[in-house]
């Protein structure tokens, strides 16, 4: 694993009306390994994901990418470095063969060899002349997976890829995401609020929670001797998120 950020945020401030939802002073990615970031419902998770995918402004701060400043929406060439799964993945009229070579069609690029074995690996052999529309939800994010990752991209970007999923399509789907990690080929970044999932995956970790980064570093660190009290709470299954009204609370369930 590389020591140099592919991503260096500094002074990220984005809100939407009702205060900042995300307000990180700084935070590093390295290259080449398997960020993943956690946090409850409502953190701001999936929000940071999509401004990691250089597409999505923020309001206040410098965001770079491999060394370079960039500004939302980044350069054709930046962004075609960088690939995201959302957590309910988009699928287009036609088949799952169709859908699997979209992203290479649009790189004007051939499916290979490596398309085949995703394929394999993923169990879709005997879907590719399905329609897309007609797949299941473990299928389909299955599909949008193999779509992502035969593009080859810089930067794997993974919004909840299994939420909802039944363990054979988990344990298909982390197999992969592992097996892609492990190549160092590409940096991936996890965002769930599924502990055991991170801990089985990643190289690094970040903790989110209403918008900020408390805790941060080598994934066995965080996850066996957490600093942060909250971060702490967090990983012990303590801290849950409950809405009051107008307000967003974290509180601690012996609090209650």
């Amino acid at each position: 694993m590389s020591t140099n950020p592919i991503y260096r945020v500094q002074g990220l401030r984005k809100g939407y009306g009702r205060g900042w939802e995300l307000d990180i002073p700084e935070l590093e990615i390295p290259e080449g390994c398997l960020y993943s970031i956690l946090g409850p419902n409502g953190a701001g998770k999936s929000t940071l994901l999509r401004v990691l995918n250089l597409i999505e402004a923020v309001d206040i701060g410098r965001i770079e990418f491999k060394g370079k400043e960039v500004l939302a929406p980044a350069s054709t060439r930046d962004r075609l470095e960088i690939t995201m799964v959302f957590q309910r993945p988009v699928m287009f009229t036609g088949t799952v063969w169709h859908n699997l070579t979209l992203g290479l069609r649009l790189r004007h690029l051939k499916p290979g060899s490596h398309l085949g074995d995703l394929v394999d690996q993923l169990d879709l052999g005997g879907l590719l002349q399905a329609p897309a529309s007609e797949i299941s939800g473990g299928e389909l994010q299955r599909v949008a997976l193999a779509r992502a990752l035969a593009c080859e991209p810089g930067v794997l970007l993974l919004d909840e890829p299994t939420s909802n999923l039944d363990p054979y399509n988990t344990a298909l789907i982390e197999h992969i995401i592992k097996k892609a990690a492990q190549a160092k080929a590409m940096t991936i970044i996890l965002v769930t609020q599924n502990v055991f999932q991170a801990r089985r995956l990643a190289d690094q970790a970040a903790i989110l929670i209403d918008g900020k980064i408390l805790e941060q570093g080598e994934a066995g660190r965080v996850f066996r001797k957490p600093e942060n009290p909250q971060t702490a709470a967090f990983l012990s299954g303590e801290l849950i998120f409950k809405q009051k009204g107008d307000t967003d609370e974290y509180l601690l369930t012996q609090e209650n």
